[in-house]
């Protein structure tokens, strides 16, 4: 029996944190399930179908990252790659691990847990390469240094290859990774390639599915694998291979790659118009990046004075889903650790939101958006009187 209430339209800004599903890696996929749904690893004729689909899905993966289809090893996420890319290479050579102070946890945790370097950056987001270069002078027996290439809390873009510029005249011989998780849908990945020896990417955050992911590693570099088995992936990455899920990622970077361009600049003025909207109609709202800095799908505002928890609550019942650049533990909103080294006051990390805009952003989405967030603060500052 029809209630006679209409649905709520859900806004979905928190591209950063998982993009929907594209239609061209859900068809992709759909063979993988019930049809074609052997084991790659096998020897007779269905197995080889499996094997040839995985092929051909590296082949277009690399393609679009500009590198061999033989240094492809596909991974169950960015999280793993990061932990290969660090751990893999202290347990193999041992020595020091580098990263900067704005890393996701998968990298900033793995380089604290082998008792690693951290450092410091900008305050306007990205690692200033002459601070690198500096930390690696005064590092003894450098073996891996992590630098992201998109921050997934503000956006920020760190030159990649400055940094690497910095590592090599350092510390020569040191693996370079960067965690290019928040890059495919806003930069040329083959930019990127050239100048590092490890690339880790994860499917979900350009429109492919969970739980699959990419490590590109170069050749001649050899890392320690997390994970033995049967020896999948040439030994780097044993398991049997999630076929839909590969297939599935190649169709979602292959198309992500086809419209980057257009993509960038629409996102990008999206993304304008909703930063400033917040800042013109909101008194306490505050970009975090300077004007014009920063990846086209995020937009990253502190509204000082105000809490995240309760923007966000009251931002979920006009169906807006946002996030904030903080983390729930243990019932405490913990700071983030990205803006604190950045020496943002906590008054404004306190009330910080991330916007993230993706391929199925609308002019529409943003204008509720704004609509949604300036309510939400007349709100809050008006209980503060």
């Amino acid at each position: 029996m029809a209630s006679g209430k209409s649905e709520m339209k859900y806004v979905y800004l928190d591209h950063a944190a998982t993009s929907p599903l594209r239609p061209e890696a859900r068809e992709a996929m759909e063979p993988f399930g019930d049809v074609v749904y052997a084991n790659p690893s096998g020897s007779h004729k269905f197995a080889r179908e499996a094997r040839r689909a995985v092929d051909e899905a590296r082949d277009v993966v690399a393609s679009v990252i500009g590198c061999r289809p033989g240094e492809i090893v596909f991974t169950s996420g960015g999280t793993e790659g990061a932990n290969s890319a660090i751990l893999g290479t202290v347990r193999r050579r041992g020595g020091q691990a580098v990263c900067t102070a704005s890393e996701h946890h998968a990298v900033l945790h793995c380089v604290e847990h082998v008792g690693g370097v951290v450092v410091p950056i900008t305050a306007d987001g990205p690692v200033d390469p002459s601070v690198m270069r500096q930390v690696l002078a005064e590092t003894s027996d450098v073996s891996v240094v992590s630098v992201m290439a998109i921050n997934n809390e503000t956006g920020a873009i760190n030159d990649i290859e400055q940094v690497s510029h910095a590592v090599r005249g350092r510390a020569e011989g040191a693996v370079l990774h960067t965690d290019a998780v928040q890059a495919a849908c806003w930069t040329d990945l083959r930019n990127i390639w050239p100048h590092v020896d490890v690339l880790t990417l994860s499917a979900h955050k350009f429109g492919g599915p969970k739980g699959v992911g990419v490590m590109v590693v170069r050749e001649g570099v050899t890392l320690e694998p997390l994970i033995l088995g049967g020896g999948q992936e040439r030994d780097r990455r044993s398991g049997t291979h999630n076929v839909a899920g590969i297939v599935g990622t190649a169709a979602a970077l292959q198309v992500t790659d086809q419209h980057r361009d257009s993509e960038v600049a629409r996102i990008r003025a999206l993304r304008d118009s909703l930063i400033t909207g917040l800042t013109t109609r909101i008194s306490c709202a505050v970009p975090t990046l300077p004007s014009g800095h920063g990846s086209a799908g995020t937009a990253h505002v502190c509204l000082e004075g105000l809490e995240s928890e309760s923007l966000l609550y009251l931002l979920d019942t006009e169906g807006v889903c946002v996030s904030a650049a903080s983390a729930c533990a243990s019932g405490a909103m913990e700071p983030s650790h990205v803006l604190e080294a950045m020496g943002l006051p906590a008054s404004r990390i306190k009330g910080s939101l991330r916007f993230s805009l993706g391929h199925t952003t609308t002019e529409e989405d943003v204008v509720k958006a704004v609509d949604a967030t300036v309510k939400a603060a007349e709100r809050l500052l008006a209980a503060q009187k």
